[in-house]
C-alpha cells in the first residue's frame, strides 16, 4: 500500500479534521476498471472532488481481487468511497443505447469490503459490541465483520452494506474510531490479493489504518537469513494482541517456537501473563529493528495459520468420524 502524507498525532480523544486517513478496501478486477476509468478520468475526478489520494492495486494474472486505497482527511475518504459506491451501482444498471448515464436511486443498496487491522476490530466492535451498534443506528448501513485474518496478513474484512450515502455515513464514523486509536494498528501486516506462491514475495508495511508517518521498512520475505544487527537508535516497539486459545501454539513445547522465532528474527518478544482487555486476547510485545519486527510479526502469523489449518483438520475429521 502506498504510504500517505502524514501529520502527527494530536494527543487528544479525537482525531483533527486534517489528520490523515488510510482506508483500504478489496474490490473485484472488473470494479477496479470502472472506478479507474477510461486512461485513469474517474479516478482523477475522485480526486479533485474530494480531495484524497486515490489508487488501486496492480493486476496479479490470475487473481480476479484488487486493493483500492483512499488517503485524506476522514471526510473526504468517506466522501470518495460514497461516490465510488454510487458509480458502481450506476455502471451495473442496465441501460439503453441512447440512454445517457445516470444515478441510481437514494434507496439502492450496495456493499463495501474494507480491510481493517484485525488489532483494530474491538475499536470498531467495542464492548459489548456498542460501537458497532452505535455505527449502525447512525448511518443506517449493516456492518458485518469477518472472524478470521485474511492470508498471510493480520487484516480482517469489514463488510459495509446500505445505500452510497449511508455507507459514507459508516465510513465517516469507523475512520475517526480508528484514528482515534491508531497505535493499536501499528505493525500491521497489510494483505495482498494473490495467489499463495506470488504473496511470500509480497511486502508489508508498519501501519494499514492511519495515515500518520510510518517505519517503512518494506523488506521481501526469504528464506530466513542472520538477524539484523540491532543498535539502540533504529529500535521499534510494536504491539500485537494474540487470542489466549492461540497462545500455546505460538509458545510451543517447552517455549521451543517463540524461541525459534526470536532467533530467526532478532527481535526480542515478550507475552503479557494475563489478557489485557474483555476481548480475552494476550498482548505481544515486539522489540527490534523495523527489518526484525517485520520477521517476527510474519513468523508469528504464520504459526497461527498453520494452528488455525491444523484445528480445521481435526474438527473436519472428528464430523466424518460421528
Amino acid at each position: 500500500m502506498p504510504s500517505s502524507p502524514s501529520p502527527g498525532p494530536n494527543g487528544s480523544g479525537s482525531p483533527a479534521p486534517n489528520e490523515t486517513l488510510t482506508l483500504r478496501a478489496l474490490v473485484t478486477t472488473k470494479d477496479a476498471g470502472v472506478i479507474i476509468g477510461k486512461a485513469g478520468k474517474n479516478v482523477a475526478d475522485l480526486r479533485d472532488q474530494t480531495g484524497v489520494k486515490a489508487g488501486v492495486s496492480k493486476v496479479v494474472p490470475g487473481v480476479h481481487e484488487r486493493v483500492l486505497s483512499i488517503s485524506g482527511p476522514v471526510e473526504g475518504v468517506a466522501k470518495a468511497y460514497s461516490l465510488i459506491v454510487s458509480q458502481l451501482l450506476s455502471s451495473a444498471a442496465p441501460s439503453s443505447p441512447t440512454a445517457t448515464t445516470t444515478p441510481p436511486p437514494a434507496n439502492t443498496h450496495s456493499s463495501l469490503r474494507l480491510l481493517v487491522s484485525h488489532n483494530l476490530m474491538g475499536t470498531i466492535i467495542g464492548r459489548n459490541g456498542l460501537k458497532i451498534k452505535s455505527i449502525q443506528d447512525n448511518s443506517g448501513a449493516r456492518m458485518v465483520a469477518s472472524k478470521d485474518m485474511l492470508p498471510q496478513s493480520t487484516e480482517r474484512v469489514v463488510e459495509v452494506q446500505g445505500t452510497a450515502e449511508g455507507i459514507g455515513r459508516a465510513i465517516d464514523e469507523i475512520g475517526k474510531a480508528l484514528l482515534e486509536d491508531w497505535e493499536r494498528g501499528a505493525g500491521t501486516v497489510l494483505y495482498h490479493p494473490g495467489t499463495s506462491d506470488e504473496r511470500t514475495g509480497r511486502r508489508t508495511q508498519g501501519n494499514g489504518t492511519s495515515g500518520r508517518r510510518q517505519a517503512n521498512g518494506d523488506s521481501t520475505r526469504r528464506s530466513p537469513s542472520p538477524p539484523p544487527v540491532a543498535t539502540s537508535g533504529n529500535l521499534r516497539t510494536q504491539n500485537i494482541s494474540i487470542p489466549s486459545d492461540m497462545v500455546g501454539c505460538i509458545i510451543g513445547r517447552g517455549g521451543t517456537k517463540i524461541t525459534e522465532i526470536r532467533r530467526l528474527s532478532g527481535s526480542k518478544i515478550s507475552i503479557a501473563k494475563a489478557p489485557h482487555d474483555e476481548t480475552g486476547e494476550r498482548m505481544f510485545t515486539i522489540v527490534g529493528t523495523p527489518e526484525a519486527n517485520e520477521k517476527a510479526l510474519f513468523l508469528l502469523y504464520n504459526q497461527l495459520e498453520n494452528e488455525k489449518e491444523r484445528r480445521v483438520g481435526r474438527e473436519q475429521q472428528q464430523e466424518q468420524q460421528d
